[in-house]
């Protein structure tokens, strides 16, 4: 860790945690003056306090744009209603563009954590790290100004992640068409800050909704017999949806089938006619990911049936799983090796069933998306979209540098190709 004696000078920032303070490899902060520290952490803290749901971010997005502003940056475009791309120039702009992208919605939440900049917004709060994500991609920009890349590079301040939207707004505005490759990341507190996950293969899984709704013939509740109950029906549904992955599935492949709502009738002896669920499928390859959709949809059909119910089923496809190919994986180790040093890069370990809209992008373009540790040691592992998250501020500078190391690294490689 580093350790510094001097204090921000201004009063304001005193009240900041101080460059000693911050749990985070000194390799990344002593890239940044006192100033670019506390610059930093402030603004991480005045986006944590003033959070902005999905495509609402237009306060965010005004903050982040005098951001970069601040620090010298000239090219910025408003894109996607509140998406924010910038350009930071290269040593050579015939060099093949690289883009960076952090999101910045936050999620309907109320905050428990107890912070002194915890959010003022009833309801809406940063539970899943995105204030943290924009203030790092600041820190990259002040770090790509002062050591260029070969080439120009993007930075994308995405807007409406959470809801899968952001990053397909951002492509369809044609600003990424000659992007040669890009690199994001997310925070995760099930890894220490300075901890870095840098691999190839999958990351995240697709992300799709089901609606499935019952539709049968109701009755008084003492004579079930007079019914076609959809509520009954409903229950063995639940039941047999949870054999897709059990028993339709390679095990080998990681796959989810969650009902999360189920919603039927309004009395206690009334027998309804409808019962409506809601649900999401999960899988890591685009196989099974088809798989699940088909088998969802013939056991509602045959249990439907078996019931003597009517049946329909919406699927609604979300975003896609997180592969991340072998080359561009090598560039972002080698980019955190670069800045923090081997011992930084850790395997991931884990399967993570969480859905990221970054898909969408590798989609269209080649590219990594890396897991930032966020927890220092003496902390819990304080869940995600969980009203009492935070994370260590340190992951600020090593989201910072590692990115913006990427970006050089990438870009070197691809101008010698």
């Amino acid at each position: 860790m580093i350790t510094s004696s001097n204090a921000p000078s201004d009063a304001h920032r005193q009240t900041l945690p101080t460059r000693d303070s911050l749990y985070a490899p000194t390799r990344a902060l002593e890239r940044f003056s006192d100033d670019e520290v506390a610059t930093l952490i402030t603004l991480r803290r005045a986006l944590h306090q003033n959070p902005e749901l999905s495509n609402h971010e237009h306060a965010t997005a005004d903050r982040l744009v005098a951001a970069l502003q601040g620090i010298g940056v000239t090219n910025i475009q408003r894109v996607a209603g509140t998406g924010i791309v910038a350009r930071i120039a290269g040593n050579d702009a015939s060099a093949p563009l690289v883009a960076l992208r952090g999101d910045i919605d936050a999620l309907p939440i109320e905050e428990r954590t107890g912070l002194s900049f915890a959010s003022q917004v009833p309801g809406v709060m940063h539970a899943c790290g995105h204030d943290v994500h924009a203030s790092w991609m600041i820190g990259a920009a002040m770090d790509l100004l002062r050591e260029p890349a070969a080439g120009d590079v993007l930075l994308i301040l995405q807007p409406a992640e959470e809801i899968g939207a952001g990053a397909r707004a951002i492509l369809e505005s044609g600003l990424l068409d000659s992007v040669a490759a890009i690199f994001g990341g997310h925070v995760d507190r099930r890894f220490l800050v300075g901890e870095v996950i840098a691999e190839a293969g999958p990351l995240a899984a697709s992300a799709d909704s089901f609606t499935i709704e019952l539709r049968g013939r109701g009755a008084h509740g003492a004579r079930p017999h007079e019914a076609d109950d959809p509520v009954v029906a409903a229950a063995a549904v639940i039941m047999a949806l949870q054999t897709i992955v059990s028993r339709r599935l390679d095990p080998s492949r990681p796959a989810v089938c969650t009902v999360g709502s189920i919603h039927s009738g309004v009395a206690a002896n009334v027998i309804p006619e409808t019962a409506t669920m809601k649900g999401t499928l999960r899988a890591m390859d685009a196989p099974t990911r088809a798989r699940l959709a088909t088998e969802l949809t013939r056991i509602v059909t045959s249990v439907a049936l078996a019931h003597g119910v009517q049946s329909a089923v919406t699927i609604e496809h979300g975003t896609p799983p997180i592969v991340n190919p072998l080359r561009e994986a090598a560039w972002a180790r080698q980019a955190a090796v670069a800045v923090l040093g081997d011992a930084a890069v850790v395997p991931f370990g884990i399967t993570n069933m969480g859905g990221e809209d970054f898909a969408f992008y590798l989609e269209r373009m080649p590219g990594c998306f890396l897991r930032f540790g966020a927890r220092s040691p003496d902390e819990a592992q304080t869940a995600a979209h969980s009203p009492g998250f935070d994370v260590a501020e340190g992951a600020i500078f090593v989201g910072a540098v590692v990115l913006a190391s990427c970006a050089r690294t990438a870009s070197q490689a691809l101008s010698t190709l």
